[in-house]
């Protein structure tokens, strides 16, 4: 798997296909049809290695904690391998490092006197805002290194005039107060250097409300 991981990350899932491992491998493609049947059992196979990097932790004791691990393990495995982020957290568990982790996690919220659905709905719901996170994480990247390929040919000062004219527009027209209060105040809400911070309040946020509802 390790290969089919390697040229997803490089290169996007569009660039896995059983020719091209075999390729990589120095095999024959029907040799490695002898151990994975389908393209698409290759890209389960890939997405459970993605699983076994996430390893969530044994639990603590300290919920809190043991979600907070998990949390940070699953964002830093999408930034490593940013293909997964289109087949990770839909449908049952993928396969036994998927199955392990959803156990751990269910096992950091025992003893919380929580009810099965809403063990179930509060795992569910710091999963889709680590996805969330993640996925737009990602689409800063992607839109950086776009923008990045667009601009690379401009001088200096025409991006910067560029900037500027967005900026005028939005002031004068008169429609966005609360708009123009953040561009005055001079925060990029995509900025790559505030991506951590911005995680961690976001995480916060969502243990503080399952707290609240479990009152611990």
């Amino acid at each position: 798997m390790d290969v089919a991981v390697t040229v997803a990350d490089s290169e996007g899932t569009e660039a896995v296909s059983m020719r091209r491992i075999a390729k990589e491998l120095q095999v024959g493609v029907m040799s490695l049809y002898w151990h994975i049947e389908s393209k698409e059992e290759l890209h389960q196979l890939m997405l459970e290695a993605v699983q076994a990097e996430i390893e969530a932790a044994d639990a603590s004791g300290d919920w809190r904690a043991d979600l907070t691990v998990y949390a940070r393990n699953t964002r830093a495995a999408m930034h490593r391998h940013r293909w997964a982020i289109d087949y990770i957290g839909g449908g049952p568990p993928s396969g036994p490092n998927d199955a392990r982790n959803a156990d751990q996690l269910i096992a950091a919220l025992d003893g919380l006197g929580l009810d099965v659905k809403t063990t179930l709905w509060a795992l569910m719901t710091v999963s889709t805002y680590v996805i969330g996170a993640a996925l737009r994480e990602i689409q800063e990247i992607r839109w950086e290194r776009v923008a990045e390929d667009t601009m690379s040919g401009m001088a200096e000062g025409d991006v910067a005039e560029m900037s500027a004219e967005l900026d005028r527009r939005v002031h004068n027209a008169g429609r966005y107060p609360h708009l123009v209060k953040i561009l005055d105040a001079g925060i990029d809400p995509d900025a790559a250097e505030t991506r951590d911070e911005r995680f961690e309040f976001g995480l916060s946020c969502v243990l503080d409300g399952i707290a609240a509802r479990t009152k611990r």
